[in-house]
């Protein structure tokens, strides 16, 4: 590998990145869709697949998770339109910022409060059917609330299943697991907020923890499921499973923006900004945005300063095969959900060809736009959820996203633009840690 002196002096970025600088960085290597696709390890059928089987585990979900049950077992979120934040930001900026602006709620997505429980809870589902298929106890037409039941709980508990997590995976995953009757542990890295270990207990989950970070827990998670029978991993840099439950976000999102007389084509792009840590969540809805809105859909990814991983891996080229540690960066960030210090390479090999571009926030900023977004429009997010809300100011007024922009043959049209910014989480942190959190962003805003 080359030394760092001399990324540096071929990439000025880099340096930035290095500096904890905020950037914003196009991606050289981004294609139109259909050359994008091409050569690509998954497909839409494989999308639809996914959904389906979270439409055949519904009646389940409904019985054993009566939040969800208005919408029939059905785990979404709600689009909120946050015109208050959006004058907020371009008072805070000042920047002219056209267009409307979205907040996609994940914060409020039932069971576990944040986008986690898309792929997480998708994962579990899927190896519960495999299993259950295999003893012969289940077919594609069997009613799942039956899964509901002593003999089910008996039989899935002679089964495991570990994860490594920085919280919100963990949540997802252990908060299912219990829930059939599984015996589940998370590995949590040291980023991990007490409370989310806490939670996780009380549902009778086995919390482990590590001083070191995320790459730690996920080693030692793959370990454990190395060494007991049965034992079933969650590999959130590697999954597949994790990457399609995450993907059928796109279906619905499509269905809701109809619902809404919201436009998406040539000439009312979306631009989508979505909070990474190890990449699968983003990854996952960008693959099923583009899928389904193909060259209409911008999609960029949103990293604290301090555990930049994607974006390094991305620019570098090296994917996995560097960390942020490498560069001499810390990888210490209060978005806890993001502070990954290397990324998926499944991840970014696949979504590199369909990615926009990516930038990097702050820790003040994050907890900055968290009070403003509290105050503009009473809506409470955890701190790397306010990754993606930066994202329409960077573009739009950063000399790379206007070059972006003209490249992509987009100024006439940025009046009619969506911004759809991903919250990815809030809704479960304790009052007392939300007001922790408010009110350093009051301060910081002073």
């Amino acid at each position: 590998m080359k030394t760092i002196q001399e990324w540096t002096d071929e990439n000025s970025l880099i340096k930035d990145l290095i500096d904890l600088k905020e950037v914003l960085w196009i991606n050289p290597k981004y294609e139109p869709f259909q050359a994008g696709i091409k050569n690509l390890p998954l497909n839409d059928g494989n999308v639809k697949d996914a959904e389906e089987r979270l439409n055949r585990f519904a009646p389940y979900i409904a019985k054993v998770f009566p939040e969800t049950s208005k919408q029939n077992g059905i785990i979404e979120s709600p689009i909120a339109d946050i015109p208050h934040m959006k004058q907020k930001l371009e008072q805070m900026y000042g920047a002219s910022l056209p267009g409307n602006f979205l907040l996609k709620c994940d914060n409020a997505l039932p069971i576990s409060g944040s986008i986690k429980a898309r792929g997480g809870i998708y994962e579990v589902l899927k190896h519960a059917e495999d299993l259950a298929i295999q003893q012969g106890l289940l077919t594609h037409e069997t009613d799942y609330a039956v899964l509901d039941s002593e003999e089910f709980k008996n039989f899935f508990s002679e089964y495991s299943i570990a994860v490594g997590s920085t919280g919100n995976l963990g949540l997802s995953i252990g908060i299912m697991s219990a829930k059939l009757g599984f015996k589940v542990t998370v590995h949590m890295s040291a980023d991990a907020k007490k409370w989310k270990k806490d939670l996780l207990r009380s549902k009778g989950v086995t919390v482990i923890e590590y001083k070191e970070d995320y790459s730690k827990a996920v080693e030692e998670g793959r370990k454990q499921a190395l060494s007991l029978p049965n034992c079933y991993f969650v590999d959130d840099e590697n999954s597949h499973d994790l990457f399609l439950g995450y993907a059928v976000a796109a279906i619905r999102l499509k269905k809701q923006l109809e619902d809404l007389k919201i436009t998406v084509d040539e000439n009312h792009p979306l631009f989508v900004y979505l909070p990474c840590g190890v990449g699968g969540g983003p990854g996952g809805v960008a693959f099923g945005l583009k899928l389904i809105f193909q060259d209409s859909v911008h999609c960029f990814f949103a990293e604290p300063t301090h555990s930049p991983c994607m974006l390094l891996g991305l620019v570098t080229g090296l994917h996995d095969q560097v960390s942020v540690q490498d560069f001499g960066i810390d990888n210490i960030t209060s978005a806890d959900g993001l502070a990954v210090g290397r990324p998926s390479g499944f991840v970014g090999r696949t979504i590199e060809p369909l990615l926009s571009g990516s930038y990097s926030v702050s820790d003040d900023e994050l907890f900055r736009l968290l009070s403003t977004m509290a105050d503009s429009e009473n809506i409470y997010l955890e701190p790397s959820a306010l990754a993606g809300v930066l994202g329409p100011v960077k573009l739009i007024s950063e000399a790379e996203g206007k070059e972006y922009i003209q490249n992509h043959h987009l100024t006439d049209k940025m009046k009619n633009a969506t911004h759809l910014m991903w919250a990815t989480g809030g809704s479960m942190v304790p009052k007392e840690t939300m007001e922790e959190y408010y009110r350093k962003g009051k301060n910081l805003s002073l």
